[in-house]
């Protein structure tokens, strides 16, 4: 099994389009939180175009498509709902913005072209879903299934608790601590880093099943090195 490099080709020239549009958007309205939205719909639209074009099982295909659409469209919609429309540029984007000053705008095109380069590799375990041309589905992709429902639903009811608490002006400066806010101070995040293991648990006895561990090892180093958690941690010092 090979993978074909003008699919993963075509799947980051129209990611790039994408993002330069999204760039675009920000340079207007100032606000470069559109690049997170742009960064989970590309994934979910990568998850559908292997579906749609590569040539493995096409049960397998269905699955990888199903899944890694409806989380990425999931969470596209909610960062557009809970921090764009409507919304102050998100404090990351703010610090940046202020920090590159007049060679902001040059400098996120750079920044917004990234989040397309990285979804081409991010997708790379949706690559070896869609080319495994087995057609017997072994226990691990039902272990895999099952790992994905608890993660989505764990990060859907979140993101929910989380939306629900900023809505209220007399919790503003406080900590959520609800639900499962109460538990851990990121479980967004532990079930976002979560949902990356149930394509390597169905990828498991494919050809390459090993790259599939590219999407929870990158996860981690970026929710706990980069983006993640130490931009949302420098943030809360700051506002509570």
């Amino acid at each position: 099994m090979s993978f074909p490099l003008s699919l993963i080709l075509a799947g980051w020239f129209l990611l790039a389009a994408f993002q330069h549009l999204l760039w675009k958007y920000q340079r207007k309205y100032r606000d470069a939180g559109v690049v997170d939205v742009g960064w989970a719909a590309g994934l979910g639209f990568l998850a559908l175009l292997y579906a749609a074009l590569a040539t493995g099982d096409p049960v397998r295909r269905m699955i990888v498509g199903s899944l890694g659409g409806i989380w990425g469209f999931r969470l596209a919609y909610y960062l557009l709902r809970d921090r764009v429309i409507g919304k102050e540029e998100d404090g990351r984007y703010k610090a940046l913005r202020e920090h590159w000053g007049e060679c902001a705008d040059r400098n996120f095109i750079f920044f917004f072209q990234a989040q397309a380069a990285l979804d081409v590799v991010l997708s790379i375990p949706f690559l070896v879903i869609a080319f495994d041309p087995r057609p017997e589905l072994s226990g691990w992709v039902f272990v895999g299934c099952a790992v994905w429902l608890l993660s989505v639903v764990g990060e859907t009811v979140a993101d929910s608790q989380l939306a629900e608490f900023r809505s209220n002006p007399a919790n503003k400066g406080k900590t959520c601590r609800r639900g499962l806010w109460r538990y851990s101070r990121h479980p967004n995040y532990f079930f976002e880093w979560m949902h990356w293991f149930s394509y390597a648990l169905i990828a498991v006895g494919a050809p390459y099943a090993w790259a599939a561990w590219i999407g929870p090892l990158i996860m981690y180093v970026f929710i706990t090195k980069f983006t993640g958690i130490p931009y949302t941690e420098k943030q809360a010092l700051k506002s509570r």
